[in-house]
């Protein structure tokens, strides 16, 4: 069985198992193998209650003491009961779970697996999972993989289905080169996705995530290379001198350009106007006016008689963009004949915008990924900008300069990445930062606490709603049971109609919603028509909604510091305080000393240095820069020594043998290929 077959070959993956599948983009049988598990879950021996400490996840041999009481609070079923060992006992919690009261039988033993938390003087658990003793033993000693998933999709079809596939699956020759492996010291490929999935022990799971993250830089640095190779030789066909228009926006501006972006647009004009094309990254925290840089980029370029192009990562996004360059043109009476062009738009809408592009009557494109469909042709684009680049990837931001000739390149990003990694992740970029906030902006002010601060919380989002506020509540987990002891999205979202007054609005938001409910739950936010919004880490990017003012982070210790700070950077928008309030769930006090680096700064770049020296091997899958970079695996955090080891191979490799035509290459050069879709890397 090869890597292209679908998963329908494998037993027991019909076609409506294989939707599900498709659901979480598993096609084939090499895009399961390379569906990595999120987590793991380790069954240790059960300690007594005398034992275990608060904040910490454990599991407790215990039986039931006394009655099971059930209360109601609209739409939550609430169970409460005791469960006691020969050192104490602990009070737990169940909501919407009334199943629960028919497993336990008073007299039995059963293992209780959960974080267990201190309330008023008690130990609690909340949603504990509940076994039999026989089942849990089988489970102790082993590592078990915890796959994302969605609706219909367990966890135990994709092991199964996993499994089965390494089963039958031949590995192709490793194409890493002998001396990368040796250099880097890296496990086998094959033997790297076995243990991944199903690792006899820690050491070999390490080993097996080390090996696989070394492959995502070691490609994608590869990749930057020939594209910077080949962007140092494009000569500028569109040079763009200054023009009226510019220099009477920014007299027109109703304040003044910080020092930071008068730095920074000298250089984008510099290179506009030189002898090469442009190729920039424009690194800014959140707030420090990157857009108008974009906007006066554009301007420059219509006024020369081109055409540009903004690609944002979401529509709701890519539509403010559209909105706010259709009020300036307006205000200011600028040149710009922009349109608005994403997928979820009918074929008619995109056949009229298709045919303005292509004909010059639309001299500004703003969109998502519809930009670059082959359908889309432009008369004479000259200017490419990307927002939020990480988002996109090297091959779609050259797909997308691919439009026209020789396309000038600018790119967006408010991620806080330390200089040091920056350098080599951008490396095909020119590097800008816009290190300086508006004066006028009112700081967030920030609290970190434990659990124990919730009621007093809900009390302060209450009132923010009351006075016309509207708040963001972020969990790490769409649903119930996906990790112990973890907030998700839906069960919260439940919890808080119960505990807030029934007339505040709220609506809930992850990544495993269609395309099109999730747009519309941002555009209701967007648009205030809701008060509370309960999501994963999907808003981190892609809505900017000035009206709302707090910000409340759930398990706030499973993120890593500069997402947590770009997720606070959704709030502090506008013109009322703002308030960030991080959530430590595991109660450990090493997750308070790390959160409080956010309590006393709101500069990105300082928290993302910081974030950098705190971060070791031993934070694995729990504090993840969720999906920086595209990278599955590796962490650039965590990885910062795995990914400077492989800008090292790679710059050695390039050196030795830039057309990668050396037998001992074979393997590498063909990978490198499939990876590009097929691609010739030497035409890169």
């Amino acid at each position: 069985m090869d890597a292209k077959a679908r998963i329908t070959e494998l037993k027991g993956i019909g076609e409506k198992t294989a939707k599900l599948f498709h659901k979480v983009e598993i096609e084939t049988v090499g895009d399961l193998l390379r569906y990595y598990p999120r987590d793991y879950e380790d069954y240790k021996e059960p300690v007594a209650i005398s034992d275990c400490k608060a904040g910490e996840l454990c599991s407790l041999r215990a039986c039931l003491a006394g009655n099971i009481t059930v209360k109601k609070v609209r739409n939550l079923t609430i169970l409460n009961f005791v469960v006691k060992d020969a050192g104490g006992q602990v009070f737990m919690t169940y909501f919407n779970m009334p199943y629960v009261k028919n497993i336990l039988k008073r007299g039995l033993f059963y293992i209780f697996r959960g974080v267990v938390h201190q309330k008023n003087g008690r130990l609690v658990m909340e949603q504990a999972k509940i076994f039999r003793p026989e089942e849990y033993f089988k489970l102790t000693g082993i590592l078990q993989p915890r796959y994302s998933l969605t609706a219909g999709l367990t966890n135990h079809a994709v092991s199964k289905a996993v499994k089965q596939a390494l089963s039958l699956y031949e590995f192709p020759p490793d194409y890493l080169p002998e001396w990368v492996k040796r250099e880097a010291g890296l496990a086998d490929y094959g033997k790297a996705v076995e243990y991944i999935h199903f690792p006899p022990d820690r050491e070999h799971m390490l080993s097996a995530r080390g090996r696989l993250a070394f492959d995502e830089f070691f490609l994608f640095l590869l990749m930057l290379r020939k594209c910077r190779e080949h962007n140092e030789v494009l000569e500028n066909k569109t040079p763009m001198p200054d023009d009226a228009q510019v220099m009477r926006l920014l007299g027109l501006l109703p304040y003044e350009l910080t020092g930071a972006q008068r730095k920074v647009w000298g250089e984008i004009r510099a290179d506009l106007q030189g002898e090469k094309v442009m190729n920039r990254l424009v690194q800014g925290d959140v707030g420090s006016g990157k857009t108008i840089l974009a906007f006066l980029s554009l301007l420059l370029c219509v006024s020369n008689g081109y055409q540009g192009a903004l690609m944002a990562p979401t529509e709701v996004l890519a539509a403010q963009h559209y909105e706010s360059m259709t009020a300036m043109t307006e205000a200011y009476g600028l040149p710009f004949r922009p349109a608005l062009l994403t997928g979820s738009m009918t074929a008619k809408e995109k056949r009229r915008i298709y045919e303005g592009i292509l004909c010059g009557t639309v001299n500004v494109v703003i969109g998502t990924h519809a930009l670059i469909q082959e359908r889309v042709e432009y008369r004479n684009l000259a200017l490419v900008i990307t927002d939020e680049q990480h988002r996109f990837g090297v091959r779609q931001r050259e797909r997308l300069a691919g439009k026209g000739e020789n396309v000038h390149v600018m790119v967006m990003s408010a991620t806080p990445i330390p200089r040091t990694l920056a350098i080599i992740l951008y490396g095909d970029l020119d590097l800008s930062v816009v290190d300086e906030l508006p004066a006028d902006r009112l700081p967030v002010k920030n609290c970190v606490v434990g659990t124990e601060y919730r009621e007093k919380a809900y009390r302060f989002i209450t009132k923010e709603v009351e006075a016309g506020r509207q708040v963001y509540v972020i969990c790490p987990m769409v649903e119930e049971g996906e990790l112990e002891g973890v907030e998700n999205v839906t069960s919260y979202t439940e919890k808080l109609r119960s505990v807030l007054p029934p007339e505040i609005r709220l609506a809930c938001l992850h990544g495993q919603m269609r395309p099109a409910d999730k747009n519309r739950v941002m555009e209701e936010y967007a648009a205030h028509a809701v008060d509370v919004l309960v999501s994963t880490t999907v808003i981190e990017v892609g809505i900017n909604v000035p009206n709302a003012t707090v910000m409340m982070i759930e398990n706030a210790e499973r993120f890593g510091l500069a997402q947590l700070h770009q997720l606070r950077g959704r709030v502090g928008r506008g013109e009322h305080q703002s308030y960030c309030i991080f959530i430590n769930g595991s109660g450990k006090p090493q997750a308070f000393d790390r959160l409080d680096i956010l309590n006393h700064s709101n500069d990105g770049f300082y928290i993302a240095e910081e974030d950098l020296k705190l971060r070791g091997p031993g934070d694995l899958f729990g504090i993840r820069q969720s999906g920086l970079m595209d990278f599955k695996i590796g962490d650039i955090y965590q990885d910062a020594d795995l990914l400077r080891k492989a800008q090292g191979c790679v710059a050695r490799l390039l050196e030795e043998d830039a057309d990668l035509e050396r037998p001992e290459h074979k393997e590498l050069s063909e990978y490198v290929g499939q990876a590009l879709g097929e691609v010739d890397f030497r035409t890169i």
